[in-house]
């Protein structure tokens, strides 16, 4: 196993893959070269796959290069790379990564598809990746030709998602303009669901682009998002270099926002929605949903087809990750360095020895959830049989 980093010395923004580059920010204050968020790259020493460490954001952007499936799946623990289509497109990657170097495939896959239990996706792009290269295996082709035939469904995975990012925030502005005709959307948001967990412009966040681009957006209510602030550090980084007006609030002041009647919708992401409609997301979804229940304000998860997952019938069947206490126990600074503190290190607010409970999603009922947009749709109301005809659909438009 092998990882390293490379440092870009130039004013980049992570905003856009070689595979979606007309979808480019055109907002951006500054125009620069973006860094993709992920990318399959052949050096001289062999193959490799190179993450923007989303750890790092938003002080500094570096590049993490991974040589095989274990550095992958460190990067996926850390949450260097995150993010329910992303991690689909990274497994891909991986299993094409051990196969084309000659590593043990049915062991990366494994170890991969295990990385972050309640993603779906990820376990989705593995399988798409592992499933590419048994049949070429079977169909007489060598070592080198089934490990080509495994990177190019990463990569097929890859312009698809971009693909799908882009026909999200069509239909779901167009909803959110149904719902609330004449614009000036104050939107909320949890987590981080833009360029840097898709291989297009995002999910929920691409949808909120797209009002911004079309004038419609008044205001981005940001949640900071504990207990790793991905909402602080990710989305806000984000909506900054988009232009957009943006407002940072830690999740527990979401419901005087709401009690003030400053929120006109809840846009989320998902990383797996049951057959019910049960939804997945970072902690902190649920207690928004029953707040914008109550103050009738719509909430709507925005995901791609592969985030539904018919196999979890409902959402006490989803395996819910549990982190380490030290996440929300310590405060960390792993990029400023400060006086007494090593880099890497954390600051303690909690007793020693104190025990967290630190899940890392919630699940939001269905009978919470306004519609489920994917590329292929909106699903309202969210039912077990709506869900299964969009799935059901999705399939007639991929074998055709």
């Amino acid at each position: 196993m092998a990882d390293q980093y490379a440092q870009s010395g130039e004013d980049t923004r992570p905003t856009e893959t070689p595979t979606n580059s007309a979808n480019a920010d055109k907002a951006a204050p500054r125009a620069s070269q973006a860094i993709p968020v992920i990318r399959w790259a052949e050096p001289p020493e062999g193959p490799v796959l190179v993450l923007l460490d989303q750890t790092r954001l938003p002080g500094e952007e570096t590049e993490l290069v991974c040589t095989d499936a274990p550095a992958l799946v460190q990067a996926i623990r850390t949450l260097a790379v995150r993010g329910a289509p992303l991690l689909g497109i990274a497994g891909a990657y991986g299993v094409a990564l051990a196969a084309v170097r000659g590593f043990d495939v049915a062991e990366a896959a494994g170890a991969l598809a295990g990385a972050r239990p309640t993603a779906v996706n990820l376990e989705h792009g593995v399988r798409r990746a592992l499933t590419a290269y048994r049949s070429a295996l079977a169909g007489g082709a060598d070592q080198e030709l089934a490990g080509a035939a495994a990177l190019e469904a990463a990569r097929a995975l890859h312009r698809e998602d971009a693909e799908a990012s882009a026909r999200m925030a069509v239909h779901g502005l167009a909803l959110l303009d149904e719902m609330l005709p004449g614009g000036g959307h104050r939107i909320l948001t949890h987590c981080n669901t833009g360029a840097l967990v898709s291989g297009g412009e995002g999910t929920a966040f691409a949808v909120a682009l797209a009002a911004h681009r079309k004038g419609h957006l008044r205001r981005l209510w940001v949640d900071e998002t504990r207990p790793l602030l991905q909402g602080s550090r990710l989305t806000a980084y984000e909506a900054a270099r988009a232009g957009m007006a943006y407002t940072l609030l830690t999740d527990n002041a979401a419901g005087s926002l709401f009690a003030a009647g400053e929120v006109d919708a809840v846009l989320i992401g998902a990383d797996r929605i049951a057959a019910d409609g049960s939804v997945a997301n970072k902690v902190g979804s649920y207690p928004l949903a029953v707040l914008a229940r109550y103050h009738h304000v719509p909430f709507i998860v925005v995901a791609p087809v592969t985030t539904v997952d018919p196999d979890t019938p409902d959402g006490a069947s989803i395996e819910v990750e549990q982190r380490a206490s030290h996440e929300v126990t310590e405060v960390t600074a792993p990029y400023v360095p400060m006086a007494g503190l090593e880099t890497g290190g954390g600051i303690a607010v909690a007793p020693l020895g104190t025990q967290a409970y630190n899940p890392a999603f919630d699940v939001t009922p269905p009978e919470l959830v306004t519609a489920i947009v994917t590329e292929e749709g909106v699903v309202s109301p969210v039912t077990a049989g709506g869900l299964g005809e969009l799935c059901a659909r999705s399939r007639q438009v991929t074998i055709s």
